[in-house]
């Protein structure tokens, strides 16, 4: 996650446990009235129009957290983290979103993409930074590469919809080499971001205990 993701996160977070304890009473009985902690999720979610990273920092409140003094702290650090971005939550939606989802390429349903990834930036699918090769040989190259288990290539979705690309090669340098292409026209949006968290736990389990370096999380 960006440094600019991380500080908007938080921000949203800030924003919902402020209006929680605003709202204290009627949060309160969302809870109890809550047949278990999913049901109380919803609840939340639906009464302070929050996303899940903001509901579960509500969820997740100790009783220090009511006091003035760290309502005060909590909104000195929400009056911060407003003066340093310029924009709001609501414009990069998918960034705390659990929209994003990945699933693996298909050589034979999503050379349009990889394509589209091509003729924008005209590299290698191989993570190596050379110019771009013949696409059916790359993607034959990098299929042989996910069979054996050097690397992964999934597909960014939202819905039926292919917002994007993230490609892991294992390198000779024992680290996992990860690429996250997002279609120009889901950018800025907090869809790179979103795929880039997707994939953590994908990566962890085709590489158990290597590092992954992610090398270009916006383009």
């Amino acid at each position: 996650m960006t440094d600019v993701d991380k500080a908007t996160a938080r921000r949203e977070m800030t924003e919902a446990l402020l209006t929680a304890l605003e709202r204290r009473h009627e949060l309160l009985d969302a809870v109890v009235d809550a047949e278990d902690r999913a049901a109380a999720v919803s609840a939340i979610a639906e009464l302070l129009s929050a996303s899940p990273i903001a509901v579960d920092s509500v969820m997740n409140m100790s009783f220090h957290q009511l006091t003035k003094e760290a309502r005060r702290k909590n909104q000195s650090e929400l009056d911060d983290l407003n003066a340093g971005l310029t924009f709001t939550s609501a414009e990069r939606p998918a960034a705390a979103a659990d929209t994003v989802g990945l699933r693996p390429f298909s050589a034979a349903a999503d050379a349009d993409i990889l394509t589209e990834r091509t003729e924008e930036l005209n590299v290698a699918l191989d993570g190596s930074g050379a110019p771009a090769g013949e696409l059916s040989v790359e993607i034959a190259e990098g299929v042989k590469r996910v069979d054996d288990e050097d690397a992964v290539w999934l597909v960014a979705i939202e819905g039926d919809t292919k917002i994007g690309l993230v490609l892991g090669e294992l390198t000779g340098a024992g680290e996992v080499d990860v690429r996250i292409w997002i279609r120009p026209a889901k950018r800025k949006q907090g869809y790179g971001t979103a795929a880039l968290r997707a994939s953590r736990s994908e990566m962890a389990i085709a590489f158990p205990g290597v590092p992954m370096v992610v090398r270009a999380p916006s383009s």
